[in-house]
């Protein structure tokens, strides 16, 4: 008995040491499968975010029909709702973002002297501290500086490479169009190309995963949407510079756990230091109440816990995610990882049973 137990825990610890060695090769070859990677990216970009669209507004359009709508008209309804929704707000919007991106652009150099200006009161105020504290403070205050300058760096080109690719995406509504029209036949032609032997365990599988993912993704994007709208109007009200840059970039950033609220607000304190401390703290304010609406009401009504993930395992997911995929990692790391705990859970039950019905 002691040895059976004994082998177990070996052949457990001996799996879990080879997953991280094929983590640790894996990270190690990213210059390698890196480049091809943002290729194939860059090639079904198109094709991911209007298969995504469907996933998210297939379950509206199914529930229409079932109430009596048909397909079409449901389609139709929920297409221009939702992407004239869109379209309405980019007509609208998109001047705006424009122009404070061009503001921020010609006022960086200006915004970073006065940042310059923070770096040195407190460098000069913290002279007579003991030279290894000094020294702890200025490594600390280079290393929070560097990083918010990636992070803007990669946050600008991101949403500059987001309006500048509006011709690609608009392919976007046609494709989502044929797949919410046609998703019967593409069902058809997957049971049909599938083994049938996996045909029905496919289906138990990928009915698991849109239990365990479908209501954690729409939760979790209609809660960014809702806290970005809310930071960007507040950000207005208090007199905030760039409120639609920041309040988007809040938006977006909520969609990371744990580390999202944080990285969120860099960029909204950074700017409101170049104002006033009295404006850092009526930002930090507005953050806090945000994070405490989102943390508190809104993610428990809306998303509740339907990851199933402890909160180790997930920051672990995201400290992965970020080092292979930087900003667009850490907000897909989640929901692959909880793609891989359905699965392998599964797969795990499924030779369990496979081996009792061959006993």
């Amino acid at each position: 008995m002691g040895h059976s137990v004994s082998m177990k825990w070996f052949i457990r610890s001996l799996t879990i040491l080879v997953i991280f060695l094929c983590i640790y090769v894996f990270l190690k070859l990213t210059p390698i499968w890196k480049p091809v990677f943002n290729i194939l990216v860059s090639i079904f970009i198109p094709l991911f975010i209007s298969s995504f669209i469907t996933y998210l507004l297939l379950p509206i359009v199914e529930g229409l029909y079932r109430r009596g709508i048909p397909r079409t008209a449901a389609i139709l309804g929920i297409y221009i709702i939702f992407f004239g929704g869109i379209g309405f707000g980019l007509y609208k919007l998109y001047p705006q973002i424009i122009k404070q991106l061009k503001d921020l652009n010609e006022n960086l150099p200006a915004l970073m002297n006065t940042y310059r200006y923070w770096i040195e009161t407190i460098d000069a105020r913290t002279e007579h501290f003991p030279e290894e504290i000094h020294a702890r403070i200025e490594k600390g205050l280079s290393t929070v500086e560097q990083s918010a300058n990636e992070f803007i760096t990669n946050v600008l080109k991101f949403l500059w490479g987001l309006l500048n690719s509006l011709i690609l995406f608009a392919l976007v509504p046609l494709i989502v169009f044929y797949m919410l029209k046609d998703i019967d036949v593409f069902k058809k032609t997957i049971w049909y190309i599938t083994p049938r032997k996996w045909r029905r365990p496919g289906i138990e599988l990928l009915k698991e995963i849109d239990e365990s993912l479908g209501n954690y993704i729409r939760g979790q994007l209609f809660v960014s949407i809702i806290i970005g709208i809310v930071a960007t109007f507040s950000l207005w009200l208090v007199g905030m510079s760039y409120p639609l840059i920041l309040g988007t970039i809040i938006g977006i950033t909520n969609i990371i756990p744990y580390f999202g609220p944080i990285i969120g607000a860099i960029p909204s304190i950074i700017v409101a230091s170049t104002i006033s401390i009295k404006m850092v703290i009526i930002v930090a304010i507005i953050v806090f109440c945000l994070q405490f609406i989102e943390g508190n009401i809104l993610s428990p009504l809306i998303v509740g816990k339907s990851l199933h993930m402890h909160p180790i395992v997930i920051i672990v997911v995201l400290l992965a995610g970020e080092e292979v995929g930087g900003m667009i990692g850490l907000i897909l790391a989640v929901p692959i990882i909880a793609v891989l705990r359905v699965v392998l859970t599964y797969l795990k039950r499924y030779m369990e049973k496979e081996t009792i019905e061959k006993n």
